[in-house]
C-alpha cells in the first residue's frame, strides 16, 4: 500500500462532509448551530485551498486539476468502461472537488450575509436588488432578505446534488478499479500503481 491522502486532506474531507450534513439538518431547527457550522465549513474550505497550493503531492491542485480536453477524454473513457486508474484524484473527481468547493463558498458567503444585513453591500447586484420598499422582505435600502435566502437555499441544494453525484462517482470508480475509495479516504492508503495507472 502507498500513502496517498495526508491527514490534512482526510480531516478536510470528513470535516466538510460532517459540517454540511449537520448544517443541512439544523437549517430550520437550530439557527445558531447552523451558522457556526457554516463558519466551520468556510474555515475548512480555506484550509483546503491553502493546502491545495502548498500541501503534499496528491493534495496539490496542480497535481490533479486538468484542462477541459483531459476531463472530456476521461468522461468519454468512463462511458465506455476504459478509464485509467488514477492514484490521486481522476479528472472527473477534480472537477467535482472544484464544484463542491465553489458551491460551499457561495453557500457560506450568502449565509454570512444573511446573518448581518449590512453585509448586503458585498453581494453582486443580481442578488441585492434595486432600492424598493414593500412588504416582501425588502427594507427600502437594497436589502432583500428573501432573495439572498433563495440564493443560499439554491446553493445548498446544488451542494446536495453534487454530493450525490460525488458518492455515485466514488462508488463507480471503486467498483471499476476494485478499490474501496471511501476506506482510502479514512486510512490514506491505496494500492500502488499498476502498469497503465496514472501516478
Amino acid at each position: 500500500m502507498v500513502r496517498v491522502w495526508d491527514p490534512v486532506v482526510r480531516f478536510f474531507h470528513w470535516g466538510l462532509a460532517a459540517c454540511f450534513a449537520l448544517a443541512w439538518l439544523t437549517a430550520e431547527e437550530a439557527q445558531s448551530a447552523h451558522e457556526w457550522l457554516g463558519y466551520a465549513a468556510a474555515a475548512l474550505v480555506t484550509l483546503r485551498v491553502v493546502w491545495g497550493l502548498m500541501g503534499s503531492h496528491y493534495a496539490r491542485f496542480g497535481q490533479f486539476v486538468r484542462g477541459p480536453g483531459a476531463v472530456l477524454a476521461y468522461l468519454r473513457d468512463m462511458a465506455t468502461g476504459r478509464e485509467r486508474r488514477f492514484i490521486g484524484h481522476n479528472p472527473a473527481g477534480a472537477v467535482m472537488i472544484l464544484a463542491l468547493l465553489l458551491s460551499m463558498v457561495g453557500t457560506a458567503w450568502t449565509g454570512w450575509v444573511m446573518a448581518e444585513p449590512e453585509r448586503a453591500a458585498l453581494l453582486p447586484t443580481i442578488v441585492a436588488p434595486a432600492l424598493a420598499d414593500d412588504d416582501d422582505g425588502e427594507r427600502g435600502d437594497g436589502w432583500d432578505e428573501g432573495a439572498v435566502e433563495e440564493v443560499h437555499e439554491a446553493l445548498a441544494n446544488l451542494m446536495l446534488a453534487l454530493v450525490v453525484l460525488h458518492l455515485g462517482g466514488v462508488a463507480l470508480a471503486s467498483i471499476r478499479h476494485r478499490e474501496n475509495l471511501a476506506r482510502a479516504m479514512v486510512t490514506g492508503l491505496k494500492r500502488p500503481a499498476d502498469p497503465g495507472d496514472v501516478a
